[in-house]
């Protein structure tokens, strides 16, 4: 029999979870116009995007139904229904699984964020083994192992105490580590979006959403590509850097991967110098 703490925690966490499942419905209805669906818009419409009602027509389901998931209500939906929804909203394959996962989120088990010592030393055996930039983060983009290259490229994570240690507010926070990315603007396109998908399939945790809180505060830029709701996976393929002893930037191929050490969920990034010719 759970305790009475262990009980309020399921209730609390289950509550979040539905929460996020509703605000991403939402964001996703109200992306979609009614012509991308073949309705007719007859009038002046007062809300973006499709209404409910219309998003429930076209899902099979109830008005009622599909007004409690988007409110968050701890409401049963089962598989068909979130397919259902995930076609009626025409969502992408990532942004289907994506639904699933909010859905469901022991669908596939979450693994830790920090791996062990151990680990540790292994994945930094594993970066300092290449000739050209590489590090690994785990989901909140901590930055966990890196090679003397990331330092040279990007900036001394070493110089820095590990609750600085974070890509995604390094992205938006520090002057000089934004000046060595010299396609800032379209990197940070890709950064946001796979973040806002971490952050929602940890929604039980608050670092994420205090993390969220502190950048929309300082970044007008993170606060409107964080308002699109748009989520992603590692798929940005170039990135610019400026070499601190040169000028001229440098183009890197981005290849991501998730690493094996011990059963943890972190992800090592490499940046492989492009060729002239192909530059």
């Amino acid at each position: 029999m759970k305790s009475i703490k262990e009980a309020g925690d399921s209730v609390s966490e289950a509550t979040i979870k539905a929460k996020t499942l509703g605000e991403y419905l939402k964001s996703r209805r109200e992306r979609l116009q009614p012509e991308q669906v073949g309705l007719k818009v007859h009038g002046q419409r007062r809300t973006p995007g499709l209404r409910r009602e219309e998003v429930a027509l076209l899902a099979g389901v109830s008005v009622t139904y599909y007004t409690w998931l988007e409110q968050g209500r701890s409401v049963t939906a089962s598989r068909d229904v979130i397919q259902s929804l995930a076609r009626a909203l025409q969502l992408s394959p990532e942004e289907r699984a994506h639904l699933v996962h909010l859905w469901d989120p022991h669908e596939e088990e979450r693994r830790n964020d920090r791996p062990s010592a151990t680990g540790l030393e292994m994945l930094q055996s594993s970066v300092d083994a290449f000739a050209c930039p590489a590090f690994v983060t785990n989901e909140r983009t901590e930055l966990l192992a890196w090679n003397q290259e990331a330092a040279t490229w990007l900036t001394d994570f070493g110089a820095m105490t590990p609750e600085h240690r974070v890509f995604i507010q390094l992205l938006f926070t520090a002057p000089a580590f934004r000046e060595r990315i010299v396609n800032w603007d379209s990197f940070v396109q890709f950064a946001v979006p796979v973040f806002r998908t971490y952050c929602d399939q940890h929604a039980d945790d608050p670092w994420y959403e205090k993390a969220a809180a502190e950048l929309r505060e300082v970044s007008s830029t993170f606060t409107q590509l964080w308002d699109r709701y748009d989520i992603g996976v590692r798929n940005v393929s170039r990135v610019m850097l400026r070499h601190p002893d040169t000028s001229e930037p440098t183009a890197f191929e981005v290849q991501s991967w998730s690493t094996i050490a011990e059963g943890e969920n972190v992800h090592m990034c490499l940046y492989t110098p492009v060729r002239a010719s192909e530059s």
